[in-house]
């Protein structure tokens, strides 16, 4: 059972929030919410918040939540948002507010109900409709 949360337009830079992402990839869910809850930067409570979201996802899906892994997490780079600051002499300089994708997935270990060839099948069927 796999359950997915996803958070776009965060504003931090994806390298910050890459920092963080790698350090509780591969961990069980509460020892990523441990990790993150101690990790002194801005970015770990943007990514405990995203798990959290995952975890709600899981439980709403029936799986068990004490079994619960970080299957993958990663950040993405989103849209930049380009500003301008006034400089000496009448000139600007410009600056950029960088902005992240940040997607946690997370995983029992068991596969999922559905089984590959019956998802290819029941898509075959519709493309038929």
């Amino acid at each position: 059972m796999r359950a997915t949360a996803k958070w776009n337009y965060v504003k931090v830079s994806p390298q910050k929030a890459r920092l963080v992402a790698d350090r509780v990839r591969r961990l069980g869910v509460d020892a990523a919410l441990t990790a993150l809850r101690h990790i002194n930067k801005r970015t770990a409570a943007q990514i405990q918040k995203v798990l959290e979201s995952a975890v709600a996802n899981a439980d709403d899906r029936g799986a068990n939540v004490d079994e619960l892994v970080i299957e993958s997490i990663y950040v993405n780079e989103g849209p930049r948002a380009k500003r301008m600051r006034p400089a000496p002499m009448g000139r600007s300089h410009r600056y950029v507010h960088r902005m992240a994708h940040i997607v946690v997935t997370v995983s029992d270990g068991r596969p999922d109900e559905i089984d590959e060839e019956e998802g290819a099948s029941e898509q075959h069927a519709r493309k038929g409709d």
